[in-house]
């Protein structure tokens, strides 16, 4: 695989991580016990670090990618282990 397709690989992950670390360790002006600015929404983050926040995306998407490309050259997982599904559920049988 090129490198350039791992790191496409990576991401994605990284994107698809970073949509379920941002919920976390977020806490409002009111919890923080911060003055709110003006038109500022009540459930916007007192304190926001892209910073930290794109580490530990990073680093979580780092698992997910090498399980991937474990798999990739392992090939652990690969279409015809779905095969078998896929006539127990009672579709047709493709052909190879």
């Amino acid at each position: 695989m090129p490198i350039a397709s791992m790191f496409a690989i990576y991401f994605l992950f990284f994107f698809l991580c970073l949509f379920v670390v941002l919920p976390f360790g977020v806490r409002t002006a009111d919890e923080a016990g911060v003055e709110k600015i003006k038109g500022q929404a009540d459930s916007a983050p007192a304190h926001f670090s892209v910073g930290r926040t794109a580490l530990k995306t990073g680093l979580i998407a780092a698992i997910p990618t090498g399980l991937f490309l474990l798999n990739y050259y392992q090939g652990w997982i690969t279409r015809d282990l779905f095969d078998g599904v896929m006539v127990w559920l009672g579709a047709p049988q493709l052909p190879n």
